[in-house]
């Protein structure tokens, strides 16, 4: 029997579209998709989390059950705190994401793709500074940075772990333009100190910190270098300040950064493009219900 109907008088009207009984216009392609990207973020959100749990629970039991959170500069250079907020953000943003695509939850998934939306500009807007304003970028670490980290080195062992790290990595001594000068800011490291170290430097300045024989690492290999002028102290340290070296370093790989930046971009530009994609398709599933 034929689908098309007709009006009195001979008027044609649009053929009855009749769909299979289990027709949806969800695609389970792209809900699992969604929802496999997500539950692996969510998972490594959640392990971040862990871990940062761990660390600052950790720290809070050396420090007796007290933990400095006066400024934003305690929380910025607080990594375990970074670490518990950051998995918090990706944890919940992924939950949504993992929840919405499987429970098909417009709203859910509308938050989702709005957290991304805003991940993604804070991320361009930082990146467009970074690249057109690089001296501007110097500056403000420099001005902002310098003396609350070299002052925390002791204060905060995680942090310390951190600027050995950075320091031995891209061989360079303090941060700013004053290179190894920079530690004469630290308590411990000033020339007035009473300290053993005074008028030194981190370990981790060193050019030859560790015994090739023993393996062992020389913590006083940086010992009343602040005495010693730029030639002399290049002989047993680094001299040069980290933001500098971590500037030019970026230039040298630029078109790798700029590569592996527009590889994420992109990830989450698909990635919106998936959410408002099943988003819309579970509202044409609802209004062909309704």
């Amino acid at each position: 029997m034929s689908n098309h109907r007709y009006h009195q008088g001979g008027n044609y009207m649009h053929p009855r579209i009749s769909y299979p009984h289990h027709f949806s216009y969800v695609s389970s392609c792209v809900k699992y998709m969604i929802f496999l990207l997500n539950f692996l973020f969510w998972l490594f959100g959640g392990l971040l989390l862990a871990i940062g749990v761990y660390a600052f629970m950790d720290k809070l039991k050396d420090g007796n059950g007290w933990l400095r959170l006066d400024t934003v500069y305690d929380v910025i250079f607080n990594i375990s705190l970074v670490m518990i907020i950051a998995g918090v953000i990706v944890f919940t943003v992924s939950f949504a994401g993992c929840l919405g695509a499987l429970r098909e939850n417009t709203w859910l998934l509308k938050l989702y793709s709005m957290c991304l939306l805003l991940f993604f500009i804070l991320e361009m807007s930082l990146a467009i500074i970074c690249f057109v304003f690089p001296q501007y970028m110097n500056s403000f670490l420099e001005y902002q940075f310098t003396d609350k980290i070299i002052h925390s080195y002791r204060d905060d062992s995680d942090l310390q772990n951190f600027i050995d790290f950075a320091q031995q990595e891209f061989k360079c001594c303090g941060l700013s333009n004053a290179g190894y000068q920079d530690w004469s800011k630290n308590e411990y490291f000033n020339c007035s100190s009473p300290s053993v170290e005074r008028c030194g430097v981190p370990y981790s300045c060193c050019i030859n910190a560790t015994d090739i024989s023993s393996g062992l690492v020389n913590i006083m290999c940086g010992y009343g270098v602040q005495e010693h002028s730029v030639a002399a102290a290049s002989k047993r340290i680094w001299t040069s300040g980290c933001i500098e070296i971590v500037r030019v370093w970026v230039e040298r790989n630029l078109y790798v950064i700029a590569g592996v930046a527009l590889g994420i971009a992109l990830l989450q530009l698909f990635v919106i493009y998936l959410a408002k994609t099943l988003e819309g398709q579970i509202d044409l599933q609802k209004s062909r219900w309704s």
